[in-house]
């Protein structure tokens, strides 16, 4: 049975498996993501700014596995139609 820990995270005490404490980003497909700008909500995607207000409105993290629009960071280009 997997270990679990209680820390504060954005002002709110949360539990985490121990084995997956802080490792979100690293499972996480928005990290990879040409569309993820996490720093301008205004030019960010969509879904991650909705996954975002989820996270934030019930203290929690939620990695993303999977994207129907997921596009590779490449060479650093703009996604869109070639």
């Amino acid at each position: 049975m997997p270990e679990f820990t209680q820390y504060e995270h954005h002002n709110h005490w949360v539990s985490v498996r121990e084995d997956l404490k802080g490792k979100h980003r690293a499972h996480c497909l928005c990290e990879d993501c040409a569309w993820f700008r996490p720093l301008n909500y205004a030019a960010n995607c969509l879904k991650a700014n909705l996954v975002y207000a989820v996270c934030q409105a019930h203290s929690m993290v939620l990695p993303v596995w999977e994207c129907p629009d997921f596009f590779a960071q490449k060479d650093e280009q703009e996604p869109g139609p070639e």
